[in-house]
This record gives C-alpha cells, structure tokens and sequence, in this order.
C-alpha cells in the first residue's frame, strides 16, 4: 500500500512563514487537529489547524465555504465544540479535506487572502480536550515496561505467560482526561497495612508517578457485534496525541488485586492539545519488532502490511520541573528518551484485539498504549522504572531528588518525529502539575 501522497512533498512551503522555520515542529507536512479559542474570551471552543505559530480557525473558515466535495462536508463538520463530528466522516472525508488544507496554505494559494484573517497565534489560544472521549481503554504494549516492572516483582520469570499472545488493556476514566496544562490536587485513597491483619491506611498518595504514552484517537466506530479486521483498523483510527496517566502506586499496590487499578489512575490522566492523523504520520511508518523466538500473532492479529510499516517512528521525551528549578529559573531536567516504534503491538493490533469480540467503538473514544519505555538505560517510561521500585533516588540537576512526585512538580511529555530530508513533526506538549491533596 501506498501512504504517501502530494501532501507529503518535503519541498512544500507554506505562505505562513513561520511554519517554513526549521524544526518548528508544525510545517505543513503535519497539520495537526485541535480544539481553541482566544485567551480570556468568552467565545465557543471550535476546531482548528496548527499550521506554523499560528492556528486556522476551520469552524470560520467553514462560513466561507471555499471547498467542493468531500473536502467540504469534512469541513462542514468543524463548526461544533468537538472534532467527533470529523472524525466519524472517516478516512475518505479526512484524506480530502487535509489536502485541501495542504493546498490553501501553501506558498503562492489563492486562498490566502480568505485565509489570513482567521489566523490566531497559539500563544492568544487556549485549548481544550479536542474530543468528547465517550470511552477511554489503556493497553501496556511496551515490552520494555512490562519486563522491568515484572522484574521488581517476579525476577525470574518478569512477564505473565499471556503477555506476548494478547494484547493487554483495561477500562480506564474517560471523565477525568484533561489537556496540557492539567493542574489537580494529589489523590487519596487506602493503601497497604502496615502490618497483616492491622488496618490499611488513608490518606495522600506518597508514591505518585507518571506514565508516559501516546494516545489513539478513534474516528469511525463499528457496530456492536461487528469486529474490525486487523488489516482494516487503522481506517478507524483518526490520529495520535500524548498521553500522562498519572499512577498512584501505593494505592494501586493495595486495591489492584483481583480487578485492577481504580482509583489509582481514575483521579487524573493529561493529554496534548493536537492530534496528528496517521497520515501526517505515514513518512515515519517502519516495520513492528517482534524476535522470531517470540510467538508470532494469531491470525486475527496478523498482517503482513502491519509487520511491514505497522509501527511509527516517533521520539519521545519526559521532562521534570520543580518549584525550586523554577524559581532559580533552570530549564526542567530531562529525565527519559524512549521511542514509539519499540513497542511489542501495534496501533491496527490494539483497534482489532478491542473489536474482536464485537465491542463496539465509538467516533472520539481514546486508546492508551500503556507506558512507552526502551530496552536501555535512559529510556523509562516511568519514574517506577528509573528509581527501581523505590530504592534509587533521581538526581536532578539542581541539587534536588525524587524518588515519587513531589507537590509542585511539572511532568512534561514532548513527541517528535525526525528524518533526514523531511520537516520535523510535533506532536506537541503534554504536561501537568501536582498542587497540594486536598484536606
């Protein structure tokens, strides 16, 4: 199959100049998709295009109608508070109207002049959560992160026997996603007895951690009782952003067993404003890993095209800000650098296990891949990992330790995808704040 397209061409440039910039992250190679409107306005949160320093304002733009065909009906669907109406038009409708985008804002258009007035910069917009996310499931599809939280609890036999044959997720809390810039009190719940038979104790979380993922936009749902093909799935899948979700550990520890985590992880989870279509994404498509020891996917699960460019190539980072390091206004503290294309399955493999008994998904419903590490040093998905359970304090540069958050601490997660002749592609920022529990 073919992803690329005139979209793609690494020698377009945009009459927005500041989208030409060198590593600016948002060239007209990526236009991402998200939700706006102007600071301290009372107007309605709309669709919008991140195109340079600037944002196009597509529910305006839409007034103007300037588009014929599919590319006008998916544009059309940019008027709500949401991008759910976008995203259930489906593949067909998002492949036309971002080339119709590519071609407004190229150097040279005609459509410059309608263009110009609906621009707002980024820096004059506040986000929101770009869909209403009815559903949210977290998978754990990083080997990586599996084996090393296995090891502190099982040494010698780390992953569970199903963990290379199934895909594994949970039901997770779709009410509490907030977008970048997510401040929340620390949570509280139980947590283990200090002794057998005494009674656990409540109170604040003493060992609150981040997670670092990406999470996966659905677009056009299935019907209850129909499953999506492995080799379909990626047209159900409208586009990927960043994901924390934040971890209680000690909490977790206490109330996991036998149904999961609650409240644990239902408190907060922080995504990035943007997300970015497969499509923008096709130029850092590359093969899945799996070692030919491994068991090789069942036959629901397998695809030759999905081995073949299933996994993305997509940098990611994590970053820790104090209130010290603030106040001595230091730069956060790069704490991990871990990349997409190491996880064990792929974004078709999780659409395909989540339908294969027929559940069905629904346009705006948000998959996690669970936490995103590598297989070296330096490339923790989580502070569980680097701190090793607890036992080894992170040395920041500033002369301060963590081993858990700490109140006023600010987790920021970036995504990037780099390549030698092609514009770098952001997917932007992803960070929150710890603020004190509430008494």
């Amino acid at each position: 199959m073919t992803y690329l397209n005139e979209t793609h061409d690494p020698q377009l440039r945009s009459w927005v100049e500041s989208a030409n910039a060198a590593g600016n992250g948002f060239p007209i190679q990526n236009l991402p998709y998200g939700v706006f409107r102007r600071l301290d306005s009372a107007e309605a949160f709309r669709p919008g295009v991140a195109i340079g320093s600037q944002i196009l304002d597509l529910a305006a733009l839409a007034e103007a109608r300037p588009f014929s065909g599919a590319a006008a009906e998916a544009l059309a669907a940019c008027t709500g508070d949401s991008l759910n109406a976008l995203m259930a038009l489906g593949q067909a409708h998002w492949s036309a109207l971002r080339l119709a985008l590519s071609r407004a804002l190229r150097a040279e258009s005609s459509l410059q002049p309608l263009l110009v007035p609906l621009l707002v910069a980024q820096s004059d917009a506040e986000m929101s959560v770009p869909a209403h996310i009815g559903d949210y499931t977290d998978f754990y599809i990083s080997l990586h992160h599996a084996t090393s939280v296995g090891k502190q609890f099982r040494p010698d036999n780390p992953l569970l026997p199903n963990y290379k044959w199934v895909p594994i997720g949970y039901h997770g809390r779709a009410s509490s996603i907030g977008v970048s810039g997510q401040r929340f009190p620390r949570p509280v719940g139980q947590t283990r007895p200090a002794a057998e038979g005494a009674a656990p104790n409540f109170g604040p979380c003493q060992r609150l951690d981040y997670e670092l993922e990406l999470g996966i936009f659905i677009g056009q749902g299935n019907p209850q009782g129909q499953r999506v093909p492995v080799g379909q799935a990626e047209s159900h899948v409208f586009g990927l952003c960043i994901l924390n979700d934040w971890s209680a550990r000690d909490i977790q520890a206490w109330e996991y067993q036998p149904l999961g985590p609650f409240l644990s992880k239902n408190f907060a989870s922080t995504i990035s404003p943007w997300v970015v279509t497969l499509e923008a994404l096709a130029p850092f498509r590359t093969a899945t890993t799996r070692a030919a020891s491994d068991p090789q996917p069942l036959p629901y699960l397998s695809d030759a095209e999905n081995a073949a460019a299933g996994a993305f190539d997509i940098g990611l980072e994590v970053l820790l800000s104090t209130e010290k390091s603030r106040a001595a206004k230091a730069e956060p503290a790069v704490l991990s650098r871990s990349n997409f294309k190491e996880a064990y399955w792929s974004v078709a493999q999780v659409v395909a296990h989540h339908t294969v008994n027929g559940c069905n998904l629904q346009p705006g419903d948000m998959l996690g891949t669970g936490t995103l590490s590598g297989p070296a040093a330096g490339q923790e998905g989580s502070m569980l990992e680097i701190n090793q359970g607890g036992k080894k304090p992170i040395e920041l540069t500033w002369g301060e330790q963590r081993l858990f958050l700490q109140d006023g601490d600010e987790v920021i997660l970036r995504a990037r995808c780099e390549k030698a002749g092609y514009p770098a592609i952001t997917l932007g920022e992803c960070a929150g704040m710890v603020l004190p529990a509430r008494p």
